[in-house]
């Protein structure tokens, strides 16, 4: 069995071809079970908690997400989050690979937001505003140039320095790349607004957008937890990249819950839009939304394509 450290982890997944195997993905007849949560009661420390989340195509692969949070670890100057990622072959249960989890989550996140983008964006998207500047923003900028000619970025966060780090690295990519001052004006500016922050509260208004923009939001992933208020989602056509998005986020939460939106309402999902059941964007006028809480199927296909750059190494 092979084990891969983080390094090797992010080379085996360059987005373009990630994003074609999470296009693949869900495209195929692939089985992804709710993840499950564990609570571990530790002496002394905060409870930690022990997330699985597996996922299996009966033709081809399988593998399981190992997430330990640790928030007591803080404390003792550790990360509070570990993940490593078991691949297997579903047929003889044979486990092929380890690799790093986090890499996994960072890679495939920033990747299934590009593959939404690549049917709701505009065709002429150039500009870019992220809004957060933690590990999953590092890679927007260079998942979304997969499928959209990204020429500009602006990058805002609530802490100005880290948004002037990753607006630095940016800049070395390629990119021009600027920190944002202010958050209102940066959004009228974006072609494509893509949110990845841990806000709970929203950050981004109805208000401030402005027809043919698509909005993205990949940090909520728990009811508490919002990044665009009622009205944004009320104007614009929303989708989301499964059903467990309606179940974890207030971002749809809370809409669903006011009467801003309702089940109905929501255009489709990652397979309707892969399988071509589900219309992407309608016309250059229309404000499109993807709301993402991440699912097993997109570790699956980032873990299927390191193996399949493995064994083609070999």
């Amino acid at each position: 069995m092979r084990v891969l450290s983080a390094e090797e982890t992010r080379e085996m997944l360059p987005f373009g071809p990630l994003i074609e195997a999470l296009r693949e993905m869900f495209r195929a007849s692939a089985a992804a079970p709710l993840r499950h949560h564990h609570g571990i009661a530790l002496e002394g420390l905060p409870e930690a908690t022990l997330l699985l989340m597996p996922a299996w195509n009966p033709a081809g692969l399988g593998g399981v997400k190992i997430v330990n949070v640790n928030p007591g670890n803080a404390t003792m100057g550790m990360p509070a989050l570990s993940s490593s990622y078991l691949l297997f072959d579903a047929r003889t249960g044979r486990h092929l690979a380890m690799l790093d989890g986090g890499e996994i989550t960072n890679r495939r996140t920033a990747a299934a937001a590009a593959l939404a983008a690549s049917y709701l964006a505009r065709d002429d998207a150039s500009r870019l505003l992220v809004v957060g500047a933690g590990r999953v923003a590092t890679n927007l900028a260079a998942a979304f140039r997969a499928v959209r000619a990204i020429e500009e970025v602006a990058v805002w966060d609530i802490d100005a320095g880290l948004a002037e780090r990753l607006a630095g690295r940016l800049k070395g990519a390629g990119f021009r790349a600027e920190v944002a001052a202010d958050l209102e004006a940066a959004v009228a500016d974006a072609d494509i607004v893509s949110c990845a922050t841990l806000a709970t509260d929203p950050l981004i208004r109805g208000a401030w957008l402005r027809p043919g923009q698509h909005l993205d939001l990949i940090g909520s992933f728990r009811p508490h937890m919002r990044e665009a208020d009622d009205d944004a989602v009320r104007r614009a056509r929303v989708y989301i990249d499964t059903d467990g998005a309606l179940k974890e986020s207030g971002d749809l939460i809370g809409p669903i819950g006011s009467g801003a939106l309702t089940e109905e309402e929501i255009a489709g999902d990652l397979f309707g839009l892969c399988r071509g059941s589900a219309a992407g964007r309608g016309d250059d006028r229309e404000i499109t939304l993807f709301k993402a809480t991440g699912t097993a199927l997109a570790d699956l296909a980032a873990a299927t394509l390191a193996h399949r750059s493995l064994a083609d190494g070999e």
